[in-house]
């Protein structure tokens, strides 16, 4: 007999499952179906392992650096194993924390591949054989993968996606990073801080495309001052490999040339892991890779939801997390709050940090609204001289009728921490008089944020 739940998430990535527990907390029956590592990609091959990688090539460039805080720091170097084998040892403590939170609310927990074979009904395919499930709703958290471009598809050898970044079988002496998005920018950090050298292609016109474009262009320029290249409106339309050698065809200009590396990081998007799950028989509306959903993460088809990757930018783990929570309170019978995408930070764990959150200056105009623009420069804060960053930038952005704030922008140290203020104030619809009047701690870098908001109306006083 199938057994019976009151929700199913399939998936347990970050959103997924954050919806299993949640609608457990809220008296649910629920099971979790996962493919292949609780987790998810976030957990064991995305946001964690890649931060534990490049906490390594930080402490080695603050070691590199020992000379300008007064330290003395002999024979520096590093052995890749050991750093891979410090991420991968973050990755898997969080991964088993996972299944002791699912076990200890409660929430049944099959290793498998699932599949919907009709409304309310799956079938999970696991080392036992086939399994099946009824439920009353079903949340799809299925995720992403990395995109693959014709010519351009890794072999794990010469040519990496981020799993093979992670577990680099050599350290590059020459790389190529194909994409300058957050992960494509996080691997170039990595290995050229730790010595790679490191050239970056971006199609469109400028790194870190998403992002503000003055905060881009600071951003580049740090990156070249480290002595990355970058190829702004530059494609690479061929990669010919041959031994220990890949040569890169990329245009430029209507030109072409070609440059040899020893290793490639494909880096240009994901796409959703939509197939083989049946959705097309149960007339689920799929958009380039993606389902399509309202903002609480309907599918249009009667008690299914999806969320998190596979149903679309931002591709955000936080943003899976609370779509997870928005839809098992709904399932619950709840009222919750759609998720607000403008309200949603995003971070990228480079050198220098860049975050955001909100419109860009361009967009904010493109919006019709009249703005009134204030900056910060991290050289004029005490903590970030004190603590030897002293490069970075604060820039926000406001409505100039209403004082609301439109959008923050940030490049420097530590800005992926300081970035939750804006977010908080966004949430909570604040306007520039309740920042300005708030009082910030000193010293720290949040001052910046203040005096960022302060100059937007000619206030600012320390710079």
């Amino acid at each position: 007999m199938a057994q019976s739940f009151d929700m199913v998430v399939i998936g347990a990535g970050p959103g997924g499952y954050v919806a299993a527990i949640r609608g457990a907390q809220l008296g649910l029956k629920v099971a979790c179906i996962e493919r292949e590592h609780l987790g998810g990609i976030c957990l064991n091959w995305g946001c964690i392992p890649t931060k534990a990688l490049l906490r390594s090539a930080e402490v080695f460039h603050l070691m590199e650096r020992a000379k300008d805080f007064g330290l003395s720091a002999d024979k520096i170097g590093y052995d890749l194993g050991k750093v891979v084998d410090r991420s991968r040892g973050v990755a898997k403590q969080l991964s088993g924390g996972v299944g002791h939170l699912l076990k200890k609310n409660k929430v049944t927990t099959i290793m498998g591949e699932a599949k919907l074979t009709g409304k309310g009904k799956i079938t999970v395919k696991t080392d036992k054989g086939s399994e099946e499930i009824t439920a009353k709703n079903i949340v799809l958290a299925t995720g992403a993968r990395a995109r693959e471009l014709p010519g351009l598809e890794p072999d794990g050898k010469l040519v990496w996606n981020y799993k093979h970044a992670l577990k680099p079988p050599h350290m590059p002496k020459k790389l190529l990073v194909i994409g300058s998005g957050a992960i494509g920018i996080e691997f170039a950090s990595f290995f050229n801080t730790l010595g790679a050298d490191t050239t970056v292609v971006e199609v469109m016109d400028r790194v870190l495309p998403v992002e503000d474009a003055e905060i881009s262009a600071f951003a580049k320029k740090q990156f070249e001052k480290q002595g990355m290249k970058i190829m702004e409106k530059a494609a690479v339309k061929k990669l010919d490999r041959k031994g220990q050698t890949v040569t890169a065809h990329i245009e430029k200009d209507g030109k072409t040339q070609t440059m040899d590396f020893d290793a490639v990081i494909s880096a240009v998007g994901i796409v959703g892991n939509v197939e083989n799950l049946g959705l097309e028989d149960l007339g689920v509306k799929i958009d380039r890779t993606h389902v399509v959903t309202d903002e609480y993460c309907r599918t249009g088809v009667d008690g299914l939801f999806a969320i998190g990757d596979v149903a679309g930018a931002p591709w955000l783990a936080h943003k899976a997390s609370h779509e997870g929570v928005m839809v098992a309170e709904l399932v619950a019978g709840g009222h919750p709050h759609p998720i607000k995408p403008g309200s949603i930070a995003g971070c990228t764990y480079c050198h220098p940090q860049v975050a955001s959150v909100g419109m860009t200056e361009a967009k904010a105009k493109e919006a019709g609204h009249e703005i009134k623009v204030g900056k910060f420069p991290f050289i004029g804060n005490g903590k970030a001289i004190a603590l030897g960053e002293s490069e970075g930038l604060v820039k926000t952005i406001f409505d100039a009728k209403t004082g609301e704030l439109l959008g923050a922008h940030m490049v420097g140290a530590e800005v992926t921490e300081l970035i939750q203020g804006y977010v908080v104030g966004r949430q909570l619809e604040t306007t520039e008089q309740d920042l300005m009047e708030t009082v910030f701690p000193h010293p720290t870098l949040s001052e910046m944020m203040h005096e960022s908001v302060l100059d937007a109306y000619g206030r600012a006083i320390h710079f």
